[in-house]
């Protein structure tokens, strides 16, 4: 099942985000379970993530999402996770 995280930072926590960085492509290659992901850009900064994870259920990526080194972090202001169906790649 694929499922679409999509995370907006908190306003003023782009450094939060830049310390955290190392930690959380650690806990992505370490978990192997996102299949796509990438910071969501606002005025040229990074803002948020959006992140493709390939998991067996909805359940699984609510614990991947709340693991998530950001997400421990404080980082985000909100986190939305859908199901998503690739048509195209």
């Amino acid at each position: 099942m694929l499922i679409a995280l999509i995370a907006r930072d908190k306003p003023g926590a782009l450094q939060i985000r830049k310390d955290t960085r190392a930690e959380h492509l650690a806990y992505i290659e370490a978990t192997g379970v996102v299949a796509q992901a990438g910071p969501l850009i606002e005025g040229g900064e990074m803002a948020g993530s959006l992140v493709i994870l390939d998991v067996a259920d909805m359940a699984a990526a609510e614990d991947w999402a709340a693991n998530d080194p950001y997400a421990r972090a404080g980082l985000f202001d909100n986190v939305e996770l859908i199901e998503w169906k690739k048509v195209i790649g």
